[in-house]
């Protein structure tokens, strides 16, 4: 087979999710817990009304899932430990000459192993492949779907504080997950960004996440996280990675045209810097799903920038600060399955 990972701006017959189950992530109180359940549950009601949604749900959230989401929403039951199914989930690929779908299973150890139990999680790719008729791809690479973004014709955009983390392949040169991207993925030209935003290096961080920076929106469009305030870390952070965005080229020798998603006004919360941005969204058949912060400013001017990248696509806010405070956003609690091409 050669494997190809679409842009996500092709078809797709559904998006994944998994719903959120009792643990660390959901936080310390019920008002926190039930903020949680809401904020997924407003995700997969914003999509719906664009395609099929399908939500993994650990049994002990059954009845829960079944009370909180429409009717419509298909429930898969699987036992759970996180819910970040972008991480957890395959990353779907399709083989052009003969139409099948793939799903390539990662190594998936929590992040870089910084401890928690993630047994369960790490089972739900081949789970999800299973129930998608999708023939699974595996991988000896440990990586996550939020760790790679592509423009489907042959550019993958990674981090190296990914990657390359010790904690994840500890041996992996750049060489050498550049053969497993094109093998798994179709991948023949990747660029290579220094790292992600600051409090995704706090514990329990990814450490660097390509999905919280960058995303492709066409072929040569890029879209660019930006942060204004120069009293924000991630002010020097992205001044780093557009520097690097810039002397770079994608698989065809293409200058990126860069459009820049500049962050909303607030700076902190409670625990410190906060990552909120809007290159975090997820593109559904024939629409947007943009993260919105309550600032109504800044989410206007990221639904008007997206709707430029994404011309003929509604985009729909949904706010995300309950996602954002979790360690995530809207692209990391989804996955896209594409169509496949009759043959």
């Amino acid at each position: 087979m050669a494997w190809r990972m679409p842009a996500e701006t092709a078809p797709h017959d559904r998006i994944w999710m998994a719903f959120p189950r009792e643990g660390e992530t959901m936080g310390d109180s019920s008002a926190a817990r039930e903020s949680t359940y809401a904020a997924w549950a407003a995700v997969a009601h914003a999509i719906l009304p664009f395609e099929p949604v399908t939500m993994v749900v650990d049994p002990s959230e059954r009845a829960r899932a079944r009370r909180l989401l429409d009717p419509a929403i298909e429930l898969v039951d699987a036992p759970l430990d996180d819910f970040w199914m972008r991480d957890i989930g395959p990353t779907f690929v399709v083989d052009d000459a003969t139409g099948a779908l793939g799903a390539v299973d990662w190594i998936f150890n929590g992040w870089g192993d910084q401890g928690g139990a993630y047994e369960r999680d790490a089972r739900i790719a081949s789970l999800v492949a299973e129930r998608a008729g999708a023939e699974v791809v595996s991988s000896l690479l440990v990586n996550e779907g939020g760790a790679i973004h592509v423009d489907g014709e042959g550019t993958v955009l990674v981090t190296e504080t990914v990657q390359l983390d010790p904690q994840r392949n500890r041996y992996a040169t750049k060489q050498a997950v550049e053969a497993e991207l094109a093998r798994t993925i179709g991948a023949r030209h990747a660029v290579w960004l220094p790292r992600g935003l600051t409090r995704d290096y706090e514990p329990l961080g990814t450490r660097g996440h390509v999905d919280m920076v960058a995303a492709i929106a066409s072929p040569g469009v890029l879209l660019l996280h930006g942060q204004p305030d120069a009293g924000h870390p991630d002010h020097a952070v992205m001044r780093e990675i557009r520097a690097v965005v810039e002397a770079s080229r994608d698989a065809a020798g293409r200058e990126w045209r860069i459009i820049e998603l500049p962050a909303p006004a607030q700076l902190r919360d409670d625990e410190g810097f906060v990552d909120w941005n809007y290159v975090n969204h997820l593109v559904v058949d024939g629409g947007v799903i943009a993260c919105g912060y309550g600032d109504e400013a800044a989410d206007a001017r990221a639904r008007a920038l997206l709707g430029e990248a994404y011309p003929g696509r509604e985009v729909v806010t949904v706010d995300a600060r309950e996602i954002l405070a979790r360690g995530g956003g809207i692209h990391c609690i989804t996955q896209q399955q594409p169509t496949v091409a009759a043959r």
